[in-house]
């Protein structure tokens, strides 16, 4: 869900520049340093996730794990995208330096909006923790494909097509997400559910 550069409008980008700038302070503020091997290995978890494309358009859809990142990690989830992203821009060029900020909002934005729709879900009762892990998945995949989207519509209204294609083309990869979150959060709630947000002993 990579957007590429030279499709974005200057406005656009300086947008999402400032948006990801003010994310990632937020996120760097709240990390808590006893972490940073957590924040690390979610960060490549990702990195590892979305390096298997397949290219639409000015996308391209590939696994995003956005959600299970965002409900561990709440703001978090800004700096270890950003990372990630910068990465996958430095060694494989998907995107590029100019598009970074606004690929960090698609993917880290929804991801923070997941950790709080969410997160003080995840300890009900089964049937309930397992319906929000699954809709954390599968809703940061959307949200990330509605952000493209709008991204696309505002540099250009032709871009509305495109932009149709994105979101309906992600469609079977919410689903995935959204399984995988569900079987990752009933993993953690048995071996370690204190990292977990919302965990009281």
């Amino acid at each position: 869900m990579h957007i590429s550069e030279g499709v974005l409008s200057a406005q656009v980008l300086i947008s999402g520049g400032v948006l990801a700038a003010a994310g990632t302070a937020v996120g760097l503020k709240q990390l808590d340093y006893e972490r940073i091997a957590q924040v690390g290995m979610l960060s490549a978890a990702f990195f590892v996730a979305s390096l298997i494309h397949v290219n639409i358009g000015p996308s391209s859809v590939h696994l995003i794990l956005n959600g299970i990142v965002g409900l561990l990690l709440g703001w978090t989830a800004f700096p270890a995208l950003l990372v990630a992203l910068a990465l996958q821009t430095v060694f494989f060029q998907f995107g590029g330096i100019t598009v970074l900020g606004i690929n960090t909002v698609i993917m880290a934005l929804p991801a923070v909006v997941c950790y709080y729709l969410f997160g003080s879900l995840i300890h009900k009762k089964s049937a309930v923790a397992m319906a929000a892990a699954f809709a954390c998945g599968f809703i940061a995949v959307f949200l990330s494909a509605i952000l493209l989207a709008v991204s696309l519509i505002f540099t250009e209204q032709n871009f509305w097509e495109v932009s149709s294609l994105v979101v309906m083309a992600h469609i079977p990869v919410m689903i995935i997400e959204g399984i995988i979150t569900a079987f990752s959060v009933a993993f953690l709630k048995k071996v370690q559910p204190e990292i977990l947000p919302g965990f009281f002993k």
